[in-house]
């Protein structure tokens, strides 16, 4: 076939094809998606979005099992926030470390903490979730707050970024919560895939498609909880407390982000690939139980990245001289995006950035994902693993 005096076979047309329908695909997920943090901070610079001016009483719900140590490092920093009407209640979740004598501690202490417990034995597929629900039915406010024993807030202001984000007809409040840095090939996937997952969710939320949320950095009312009968959907799950619950209740209209330097909240890594292997799997194996929308939204970039990495490769093999030099333009053009947008959103968040590993990573996380939902679930542990 001859085009504008070039000749291209058949091949060469539907590789080339194929390699610009995922561009283009891939150029609206960026745009439209991943640059919503971007969006949203030029808004709020500009004094686009309102904030409520009051500061409604807000309870932190802490569910902890032997998390003694973390308790003791983090929980002070929660405790010591900069907001005038709060309370922290921690749930002691059958620890048989030394967390309850800590807690009996640090109640001497601050007269805002407050504690519940799940007891030893607790015969539930998920003692997270029960935890969770004790937690929220002995909070005094109608304002909750989540976040995990090992987590840290940026500073004393992240109750207040979040808090200000409950207006009227808000329901949910979704939060960034980042992974401490380390000096490693794997906390560097690590900080890379939880910050384009992030942008993935708030991005989505943005453009009024909520899906899902984190809860090492989540807040939502009360009354939403007992609305939607809590965790009694997915109590046959051991995970699902935060991404399950916002994606059932979550709508176009009830739903805000924050992305405020110090509304983030920092927790420790894992530290080999099989623990963070795990994780992945535990979080994967609730994702079959999202809605039929989000799971078709959710499919369409790792599908588009796919084929633009196959199709990219095939114009190479069998395209001509033109077809190659129009490939490698398209692969240029996507990677400078990329690294626009989300170094940009990393360093508004206080990340690292990313530069050669960022196409290692873009290749071998879906890879990593495919695998745990296909393969990986023949021998799975995700569906029975133990929350923490």
């Amino acid at each position: 076939m001859e085009i504008y005096g070039f000749s291209f076979s058949l091949i060469e047309l539907i590789a080339f094809g194929l390699l610009s329908l995922a561009f283009l695909y891939q150029l609206y997920f960026y745009l439209r998606y991943l640059n919503g943090v971007l969006r949203l901070r030029s808004r709020t610079n500009r004094n686009k979005i309102s904030f409520l001016t009051e500061q409604p009483p807000v309870s932190v719900i802490i569910c902890a099992k032997d998390e003694a140590n973390n308790l003791r490092k983090f929980l002070p920093f929660v405790l010591q926030q900069e907001y005038p009407n709060f309370e922290v209640i921690v749930i002691n979740d059958g620890s048989t470390d030394e967390t309850d004598i800590l807690l009996r501690d640090l109640g001497k202490e601050y007269s805002n903490l407050r504690t519940t417990f799940v007891p030893v034995g607790a015969n539930n597929r998920s003692t997270k979730k029960l935890g969770l629900t004790l937690g929220i039915k002995a909070a005094k406010n109608e304002m909750l707050l989540f976040t995990d024993a090992d987590c840290m807030p940026e500073d004393k202001m992240w109750i207040a970024r979040m808090a200000r984000n409950f207006t009227n007809e808000t329901d949910f409040i979704l939060g960034y919560g980042a992974y401490l840095q380390k000096k490693s090939f794997l906390n560097r996937l690590i900080t890379y895939d939880t910050l384009f997952i992030a942008l993935q969710y708030m991005g989505m939320a943005i453009a009024r498609k909520p899906y899902m949320g984190v809860g090492r950095n989540l807040a939502y009312r009360k009354q939403t909880f007992f609305d939607h009968k809590g965790f009694a959907s997915t109590l046959q799950l051991s995970s699902g407390d935060d991404d399950l619950m916002v994606n059932q209740a979550s709508n176009s209209k009830n739903t805000r982000v924050e992305i405020a330097p110090d509304s983030i909240t920092w927790s420790e890594p894992n530290k080999t690939f099989k623990d963070w292997f795990y994780q992945k799997e535990r979080h994967l194996s609730v994702s079959s139980y999202y809605k039929a929308s989000s799971k078709f939204r959710l499919s369409l970039e790792p599908m588009s990245r796919g084929l633009f990495y196959l199709a990219m490769i095939l114009s190479l093999v069998v395209g001509n001289f033109i077809i190659q030099i129009a490939t490698a333009v398209l692969f240029i053009a996507r990677l400078t995006i990329q690294l626009a947008i989300i170094n940009k959103s990393a360093n508004h968040f206080g990340g690292r950035k990313y530069l050669f590993t960022m196409p290692i990573f873009d290749i071998l996380l879906p890879l990593v994902s495919l695998y745990i939902l296909t393969i990986g679930r023949l021998t799975s542990k995700g569906k029975t693993v133990h929350w923490k």
